[in-house]
């Protein structure tokens, strides 16, 4: 997602900026997942997020891996095994994407 650059190259707003990092439509959600839900792995990441491809799943996950929101850990077993966790930088939205998950339960999600 490319947002608007100021004259020095700096995103013009901390909000286009926070859009940058994780907005899309699975950043937040896997985020939420991996805070609620605690380490997981990709098949159960998928599972969670049934209309994900495998495709957006991975650079989701590549992605926010990069931005330090998530680390991933491969354990070298047969068949490969790999998780993914919040980081200490992941765990700080944590307080927004829980404001964004009350302001959806009282205005209508699930209905």
């Amino acid at each position: 997602m490319d947002a608007p650059l100021d004259k020095d190259g700096k995103l013009k707003c901390s909000i286009e900026y926070t859009l940058n990092k994780i907005g899309g439509k699975w950043k937040t959600v896997i985020l939420w997942h991996l805070g609620t839900d605690g380490t997981l792995r990709y098949n159960q990441l998928r599972r969670l997020l049934p209309g994900v491809s495998h495709k957006v799943l991975s650079q989701q996950l590549k992605e926010l891996e990069e931005d330090q929101f998530i680390q991933r850990v491969q354990y070298n077993t047969i068949p490969p095994k790999v998780e993914y966790s919040m980081t200490e930088m992941g765990k700080t939205v944590m307080p927004i994407l829980e404001q964004m998950h009350l302001w959806g339960t009282e205005h209508g999600a699930g209905e």
